[in-house]
């Protein structure tokens, strides 16, 4: 089974360490517009692709054998101290260091992933870097229907106020070519959890990316949070999440959801969630996703039960046609 798992930072983190438990044709898309951390400082001093999200993903990508758990676990060490290298984790600058070496992003991210012993690889879902623009209302208690543009990934997450829209700078960024065609020949599309306004939604706004999801003929997974994001998605019902992707992939004819799988404690009233998916044409299914020693991380085996259930209800015609199954 190729599959392909799309978003940033520990969402992704989520998705791929569940689907390496039922495949090795893995790939990670990953959004490239952080701005805050130790990925921003480089991306400010060295125009560089933001490295951190890139770096964790290929860390949930690392081989089992002695030799790669210890390059993984230097990757994801942070330096000490107090000077301008404080901080950084040793992945961002070993990334920075190829990126700048080779001109082509998947060559040094081949290059990385040979050194942890990737099962998959790992792709930026363009080969430049990227910065958010977000849209905002509530943020005037006198006029809650004012709106606003918030620049920058850091600024959308923590400005107070309700984002309902988003968009990519520069204006017509490519989408990286790799990734485009991982989506086209995959059998399995993974979007979410994570960030839904910075780290999922904005796949859908690269032109080629975006066009390839809506035409997908994989089955596409959407996985909802398992707690709202204070000041990006806390306003939102998880139906209007759905929607929200629906919004942003409509200049290319809506997303083909095929499955929606959410945490039976996390969705306090499933009334408007089943409803919006039957509408759509998905399915619904609810279980225990969440980890038994943190309500807020997905359990990567619970994650990748539930997924194995999607597949194994597709091969027997169970799936799809706005069913729900209530596990």
């Amino acid at each position: 089974m190729k599959a392909v798992a799309l978003g940033g930072g520990h969402g992704l983190h989520a998705s791929l360490s569940a689907l390496r438990l039922l495949t090795d044709d893995l790939t990670a898309i990953v959004t490239v517009a952080d701005d805050g951390g130790s990925s921003g400082r480089i991306r400010r001093e060295l125009k560089v692709l933001p490295p951190g999200d890139l770096r964790m993903a290929l860390a949930a990508l690392a081989g089992a054998d002695p030799e790669a758990t210890a390059w993984a676990e230097l990757l994801q060490h942070r330096l000490g101290g107090h000077g301008v290298l404080a901080g950084h984790p040793v992945g961002n600058l070993v990334l920075t260091g190829l990126l700048e070496r080779e001109p082509d992003p998947v060559a040094a991210l081949a290059r990385l992933g040979a050194l942890v012993g990737a099962v998959g690889r790992v792709l930026p879902m363009s080969p430049v870097p990227l910065d958010l623009v977000g849209e905002a209302d509530h943020f005037d208690p006198d006029d809650p229907s004012r709106t606003r543009k918030i620049r920058g990934q850091v600024s959308i997450a923590t400005t107070p106020g309700r984002v309902r829209s988003i968009s990519l700078l520069p204006p017509g960024a490519p989408a990286c070519a790799d990734a485009v065609d991982a989506v086209r020949e995959a059998d399995l599309v993974l979007l979410g959890p994570g960030s839904w306004f910075t780290s999922v939604i904005p796949h859908l706004l690269l032109r080629e990316l975006g066009k390839t999801l809506a035409n997908t003929t994989a089955r596409l997974v959407v996985v909802l949070n398992l707690v709202p994001q204070l000041g990006e998605t806390d306003a939102y019902e998880p139906h209007e999440l759905l929607a929200l992707l629906q919004t942003h992939a409509e200049p290319f004819g809506g997303l083909p959801i095929d499955t929606v799988l959410a945490d039976e404690d996390s969705v306090l009233d499933l009334t408007d969630l089943a409803g919006y998916v039957s509408r759509i044409g998905a399915q619904l299914r609810v279980s225990r996703l969440a980890a038994d020693d943190s309500a807020e991380r997905h359990d990567p085996l619970r994650l990748s039960r539930a997924l194995q259930d999607v597949l194994d209800g597709a091969a027997h015609g169970l799936a799809g046609g706005g069913a729900s199954a209530w596990q």
